[in-house]
């Protein structure tokens, strides 16, 4: 048995995270580093996208979601931004028929119609093919940011309000998050940030009021599957209390 089986083998699985949330950081340094173009490193990244979303279907986790491009990510240079585009659209089509055998499910989270045309078709192909799966729920944020997810969801609550739909006092937790673009989906148990910056970027704010942060130094491009179960066993370890005491978290276990 080599190392990384011997760390799966180590997990326990009735503290698996349901969700994990992931900030994929470090691709255009790592192509620096290789001397590559930036290109080449996003390009790199995404044979760490199929790894990491086949490890967490083996694994069990029933929600993946992955920041694939941000709202400032339009701010880049344009030929890097058609390289991104590019490649989302080409690597989904390319993964699909895998996806598809993994009972792997597409959601899209974000602005959608600012993807370009031919990007965007490929996606929602890939959306509705796969709406059928019933295994991994596989979450990818394109021309994405909280801070819009938030205004979006204050909008749409704003317009019932004033059409006499709700009451404002009513207005609870509950009904932000049904109106975020994650409704109905579990807050991120777990979320890893690969490259060595320890920031969340405009990333699922109101989600991850209580996720465990894993921040780690390696670079998207080198995040390898013994580097995700090393997150999960760190995640496994640690004491997860929610406002409460240490004694009451062990009394309800």
């Amino acid at each position: 048995m080599d190392e990384l089986q011997k760390k799966i083998s180590s997990l326990d699985n009735s503290r698996m995270p349901v969700h994990v949330a992931m900030i994929m950081d470090g691709n255009g340094r790592w192509a620096k580093k290789q001397g590559f173009a930036r290109s080449d490193g996003h390009a790199e990244g995404v044979s760490t996208v199929h790894r990491v979303t086949k490890l967490s279907s083996d694994l069990g986790i029933k929600y993946l979601t992955l920041y694939a491009f941000s709202t400032e990510n339009w701010n880049r240079p344009a030929d890097e931004v058609d390289t991104l585009m590019y490649l989302i659209g080409w690597a989904i089509e390319r993964e699909l028929p895998e996806l598809l055998e993994n009972n792997v499910r597409i959601h899209l989270l974000g602005d959608i119609d600012r993807i370009p045309e031919d990007a965007r078709k490929r996606l929602l192909y890939a959306r509705e093919a796969t709406s059928h799966c019933t295994g991994l729920q596989l979450n990818m944020c394109l021309s994405y940011s909280a801070r819009w997810e938030i205004a979006e969801a204050a909008r749409r609550i704003a317009r019932k309000a004033v059409a006499g739909e709700l009451d404002p006092d009513s207005i609870s937790e509950q009904m932000v998050a049904d109106n975020l673009t994650t409704a109905g989906i579990p807050d991120p148990d777990l979320l890893i940030r690969t490259g060595g910056e320890e920031r969340i970027s405009n990333y699922l704010l109101w989600q991850i009021a209580y996720s465990e942060l894993y921040f780690t130094p390696v670079l998207w491009p080198d995040f390898s599957d013994e580097e995700y179960v090393d997150a999960i066993i760190d995640y496994q370890n640690r004491e997860r209390r929610f406002g409460k005491t240490s004694e009451q978290v062990q009394n309800n276990e």
